[in-house]
């Protein structure tokens, strides 16, 4: 009896050492995964709530224009999925999400954790508000000026700003590998499905070498490409990147299409200004693309702070 005490004793610095060995990037993994999961169920609730302020916003633009101009309601359809959880943007997220609770997807556990602190940051509602701000400033562009952009400034004054050049219909989804891919042959610009009718609206296709140099603003090349892309559309990009580099001749400079961030936007919640660092340079998908942890709280269409006076209070303005 006279070893019992021993026996305990050591059976809590057995139980203390285990408890001391745990595997800190592992738990938060596990942490990262339950937030995740829960965070998507808050997203499709918001979305079918209609508490997304863009997302409303988004159908109603799409049916404005449609009556306005008949020949583009199925491309305003197809755009107009994006207020739903029926859209490529939340349907992304939803299947980002279910891949990242398989640790076999991934190389190793850093990337795993990298991928799912983008979750994290892009599931926020306020950042998917933001990231609507694309298919609604393209819809806006289509109205001829009926419609007013959203959290950006207007095109007129986004060219001037950035000496960017028009790229026709649809330019603030060039890039977005939700709508189209660059051709792995050509490195031109090809839509998916029904957005195939962009092609129809311009003049052109669209390269990547004349897009990435004389590329407009949009919220996705400039603040979300991080966190709206998974690691494979990520390694994507690379990979049309290198390809376009080989091109040019040793000691031409040809800066990656993120190299330098474009102005325009307006109105951006503080999740968004948290997060831009992430969007852009370059292609590395290090570590420090990762140490911003998401730590806005979520809040409903009420938060968001009315853009300035060159975006739209409203739905629609005159001529």
């Amino acid at each position: 009896m006279a070893l019992q005490p021993i026996r305990i004793l050591v059976l809590l610095l057995t139980l203390a050492l285990g408890v001391g060995c745990s595997d800190p990037v592992a738990d938060n993994i596990e942490l990262l995964q339950q937030q995740n999961k829960s965070k998507l169920t808050v997203l499709k609730q918001q979305l079918e709530q209609g508490k997304i302020r863009n997302a409303m916003l988004l159908g109603q633009y799409a049916k404005i224009l449609s009556k306005q101009r008949p020949p583009l309601a199925p491309l305003l359809e197809q755009l107009a999925l994006d207020a739903t959880t029926s859209g490529p943007l939340y349907n992304n997220l939803r299947q980002r999400v279910n891949d990242s609770n398989n640790s076999a997807n991934f190389t190793d556990q850093p990337q795993l954790l990298e991928e799912l602190e983008n979750l994290n940051q892009a599931l926020d509602p306020n950042l998917f508000n933001d990231a609507l701000s694309d298919p609604l400033n393209v819809i806006a562009d289509l109205s001829q000026g009926s419609l007013a952009r959203v959290n950006s400034i207007s095109q007129a004054q986004e060219q001037m700003a950035n000496q960017s050049q028009n790229f026709g219909a649809g330019s603030q989804l060039v890039g977005n590998p939700n709508y189209g891919s660059w051709n792995s042959g050509t490195s031109f610009w090809q839509w998916y499905g029904m957005y195939a009718m962009f092609s129809n609206l311009t003049s052109g296709g669209i390269g990547y070498d004349r897009w990435g140099r004389h590329r407009g603003y949009s919220y996705y090349n400039d603040y979300g490409r991080y966190r709206y892309s998974s690691p494979k559309q990520r390694k994507q990009q690379q990979a049309t990147w290198d390809k376009t580099k080989k091109k040019f001749s040793t000691g031409q400079r040809y800066n990656t299409p993120y190299s330098k961030s474009r102005a325009g936007a307006s109105g951006l919640s503080r999740s968004s200004s948290r997060a831009q660092t992430a969007a852009g340079k370059g292609f590395s998908t290090s570590s420090k693309f990762s140490k911003q942890r998401a730590s806005s709280s979520y809040s409903n269409s009420s938060t968001f702070r009315n853009s300035r006076s060159n975006t739209s209070r409203g739905v629609s303005r005159s001529k």
